[in-house]
């Protein structure tokens, strides 16, 4: 197989519905697309109607292109990653990885253009983050979350605000800042540094203001972060949380025991926001972010420092706290819902509390004038107390 053929088969599927964010070469099924979050096949001509171990082997060495370190890495740990372009159209992050002995390949399209905030529906307190000197704001959630799409956007307004150096430590680089105010360095794993820890311990050097580290993989990598946002740096990254408290409760699980009291002050004093997110399916199709928004105060110092207890707990104070920016995602679900973004069905099924998400919707259909309940046919029996007698 040539680079070109290569190149016509990710140009076919990539094409071949519309709104393509992933592309999916399993052993056993036809080659695939998700588009709008659904899994769907792609028609080839001649047609492929199951990929064969050795078609998903012949891709994927195209793909690693003889890079020794890629496959030293794919034989040991199972898997690799990569950065693939097609020229003029389309960047991806690629993943390799065996499963029974075979090869899968997914590759993730990377947006050539960074999407405004406006553009995500963001909230605007986006904006009064970028404003921040130091510290460390942590955007979660799972894979395919758009955690990296949202620090691009904040990434954007700082580019366009402030004259600084920002370094990104990225596996891949996924979006291309231009130098506008601000003057970029990305650096890529694996081409231009070894490991995160030593490239954001290298980044101390490099006379960074602004530091984004793909993700805190480790224990280590925490550990620098929080020395780079002690020591007057902002600090950018993600982890795979699905909510502030576990957010803190997993950077606290990394350290050991008698470190605890330690690594909640340190936390206590870096942590500006926590941002988690989920990826919702649209009304109108395509897909809209749902988020969960903490800020730092003394309430939320004290509760990182001492842990959550009855009364006491990061829901509670983010509920308190909306006059500053702050949301829960059972708030901004009720909020989606009321905006027709998202339908009730998918409101209740991404909710943290079905039943906070369900009194909300049916207030907003309350004040709408419409149904709360499907039953129907009640009344007041009015020969109940008479049949007593």
């Amino acid at each position: 197989m040539t680079k070109r053929e290569l190149d016509r088969i990710l140009m076919t599927m990539l094409q071949s519905h519309e709104g393509v964010s992933d592309l999916n070469l399993t052993v056993g099924k036809p080659p695939q697309v998700e588009a709008s979050g659904q899994m769907v096949p792609v028609l080839f001509d001649p047609p492929i109607p199951v990929l064969t171990a050795y078609q998903t082997e012949i891709l994927a060495l195209m793909l690693l292109q003889d890079d020794r370190r890629l496959i030293e890495s794919l034989l040991r740990e199972g898997s690799c990653d990569l950065s693939y372009a097609l020229e003029g159209v389309a960047r991806f992050r690629v993943n390799i990885f065996s499963q029974r002995g075979y090869y899968s390949i997914v590759l993730r399209k990377l947006e050539t253009r960074i999407p405004t905030v406006e553009e995500l529906k963001l909230p605007p307190v986006f904006y009064k983050m970028a404003e921040g000197k130091n510290g460390m704001i942590l955007v979660t959630g799972a894979t395919g979350s758009g955690k990296s799409t949202s620090l691009a956007a904040l990434l954007d307004i700082i580019n366009k605000q402030k004259s600084v150096h920002v370094i990104t430590l990225e596996d891949p680089v996924e979006y291309i800042h231009t130098h506008n105010k601000a003057t970029f360095n990305q650096r890529e794993l694996g081409m231009d540094f070894d490991c995160f820890a030593n490239g954001l311990r290298a980044s101390l050097r490099q006379a960074p203001k602004v530091i984004l580290v793909g993700e805190m993989r480790d224990r280590e990598t925490v550990e620098i972060g929080l020395c780079a946002a002690e020591t007057g740096h902002l600090v950018l990254s993600t982890l795979h949380t699905i909510d502030a408290g576990q957010t803190i409760n997993r950077i606290v699980g990394m350290f050991e025991q008698e470190e605890e009291k330690q690594i909640r002050i340190r936390l206590a004093e870096t942590i500006r926001w926590i941002v988690c997110q989920r990826l919702l399916p649209n009304e109108g199709g395509g897909r809209v972010a749902a988020l969960e928004i903490m800020g730092s105060n003394l309430r939320i110092k004290e509760v990182i420092l001492n842990g959550e207890s009855e009364g006491k707990t990061f829901q509670d104070i983010i509920n308190d706290s909306k006059a500053f920016g702050m949301q829960t995602f059972d708030a901004h679900m009720v909020s989606l819902y009321e905006q027709e973004l998202i339908d009730e069905d998918t409101a209740l099924a991404y909710a943290s509390h079905r039943s906070i998400v369900s009194r909300g919707i049916d207030s907003i259909k309350g004040a709408r004038g419409e149904k709360t309940t499907d039953i129907e046919g009640l009344s007041v029996d009015t020969e109940y107390e008479k049949r007593l007698i």
